[in-house]
């Protein structure tokens, strides 16, 4: 049998010891800290909560579905849903299990905008 030493395996063994490393301390800053996903420091940045006031549907004609990358639990969607609720006009609500972010608009559809809100909030909208 050759070597196991290979430096393709060297390689390969550090990668895996960095991943372990960063996944365990990602566990315990998660439970020492209550640190999660969308925390400081992680890929999703907490956004400001944004109340929609107006949640007649009659009132808001154009409608969007939007996949969204990125989001990994509920405090996530929640993100999303701030982010793109802060675009004027607009109700959205976000369902984590299709990763979609259901957006309704008192004006026509700018997906520029969201795209950039979305982007600011630190996820994406999967282009099809």
């Amino acid at each position: 049998m050759g070597d196991i030493f290979t430096p393709g395996n060297i390689i390969v063994f550090i990668v895996v010891v960095i991943g372990l490393v960063a996944g365990v301390r990602r566990a315990v800053g998660g439970l020492t800290r209550g640190q999660s996903c969308c925390t400081e420091g992680n890929e999703g940045r907490a956004v400001r909560a944004v109340k929609v006031t107006d949640t007649d549907e009659t009132h808001y004609p154009y409608e969007i579905d939007l996949p969204i990358g990125g989001m990994s639990c509920q405090g996530c969607a929640d993100n999303v849903a701030h982010a793109l609720n802060g675009v004027a006009g607009t109700w959205a609500t976000v369902d984590l299990g299709s990763k979609t972010a259901h957006v309704r608009s008192k004006h026509p559809i700018d997906e520029a905008a969201y795209e950039a809100a979305v982007r600011d909030a630190g996820y994406y909208v999967i282009k099809l």
